[in-house]
């Protein structure tokens, strides 16, 4: 991208505004409630997630169900707009894992490298299912070899550089209400 992350003057083109996210957020807290019920433990993929999962636990609360959280870092991009192709962990789970269903939630599936590490972390930690959420889902960044699907998908997402709702550039842009292209102005 050509222009920097903290220019005030950078335009964004709304993908998914406002309204669709709730709408879909909505639907998703009750897919999950339905499918998953309420012994269930939601563990956050930070920074990314955690808009997207304040929102999941109100909408599956208004389901019926009361979910569990906690909260995992990790790292494979930095401050670029490429990932690094390595996953770190910076921070692990506090919670008790063993025994445990799980529901990862995350922003966005691409190649699959981070969800594929936080799920293979969690079942060696004695987990007993560990299913998926994610906000955005990049279909055609997977990695060969990496077979990660999710379980409950916000909106298929095209291959483009999104920011807002938590996702950020640089650390910028995870204030907007919506999802959305930086483009160059």
């Amino acid at each position: 991208m050509a222009i920097n992350p903290a220019d005030d003057n950078a335009s964004i083109r709304v993908l998914f505004s406002e309204q669709d996210i709730a709408d879909r957020v909505g639907t998703l807290g009750q897919e999950i409630a339905d499918m998953l019920g309420n012994d269930l433990l939601l563990i956050a993929i930070l920074k990314g997630s955690f808009v997207f999962t304040a929102d999941l636990m109100r909408s599956m609360h208004r389901a019926g169900i009361r979910p569990q959280v906690d909260f995992m870092q990790l790292s494979s991009y930095g401050t670029g707009t490429e990932s690094s192709k390595t996953v770190e962990m910076v921070r692990d789970t506090t919670d008790p894992i063993e025994g445990r269903n799980i529901l990862i939630v995350d922003d966005i599936l691409e190649s699959g490298r981070t969800l594929d590490f936080a799920r293979e972390h969690l079942y060696k930690r004695g987990a007993n299912k560990v299913g998926l959420c994610v906000l955005l889902d990049k279909v055609g960044k997977r990695v060969e070899g990496v077979g990660v699907e999710a379980d409950f998908v916000g909106f298929e997402c095209p291959d483009d550089f999104v920011v807002g709702y938590g996702l950020d550039w640089a650390h910028f842009y995870r204030e907007l209400p919506f999802i959305g292209v930086v483009e160059d102005s």
